[in-house]
Parts: structure tokens; C-alpha cells; sequence
């Protein structure tokens, strides 16, 4: 089960998750603008926690509270859920 401080601690690597996909898929300083990044920051956070708990990856890496693994988890996460977001608004477009 997943305790609060980790699920607290996915929210905040979010934020910064968020903002590293932004700029990455953007190509620009400001990604998609501040609270955009954030949304997808927390939403990919939360995402790509699950994602690596459930799975079992890299489970030496949260030895801190703030680890590796969550940053990475975070910044994948955020990749999921820009894609998801790509993907519908392709699909919302079509015929």
C-alpha cells in the first residue's frame, strides 16, 4: 500500500516532473506555461508512481524520501500523460 508521505512526495517531484517534460517536448524555456506544467507535473507524478510501484522497477532507488526513482517515475509519468493528451486531441479532431 502506498503511505501518504510517499503519495506527498509524488505531488511535489510532480511539480518538477511536469515542468522537465514541458520543456522537453516544447523545445522551449517555458514548456506549456506554469500551471499547465504543474498539472501534468502532479498528474504524471502520480501516474508514473503507481506505474513503477505496481510494476516493481527500480525498487532500490526510494531509499530517501525524494528519490531517483520518483523524479524518474515523475518525469515518465508526465511523458504518459502528454501522450494521452496527443492522443485524444487527435482523436476529438477526426471524422
Amino acid at each position: 500500500m502506498v503511505s501518504l508521505t510517499q503519495f506527498v512526495v509524488w505531488i511535489i517531484v510532480g511539480l518538477l516532473g511536469g515542468s522537465i517534460a514541458g520543456l522537453i517536448v516544447r523545445r522551449e524555456r517555458r514548456g506549456f506555461g506554469i500551471w499547465r506544467n504543474l498539472g501534468v507535473g502532479l498528474l504524471g507524478a502520480l501516474i508514473g508512481g503507481l506505474l513503477f510501484w505496481l510494476l516493481g522497477l527500480f525498487p532500490g532507488l526510494d531509499a530517501v524520501r525524494i528519490s531517483l526513482r520518483d523524479i524518474v517515475a515523475a518525469i515518465v509519468g508526465s511523458f504518459i500523460v502528454l501522450l494521452a493528451l496527443w492522443l485524444w486531441q487527435r482523436w476529438k479532431k477526426s471524422p
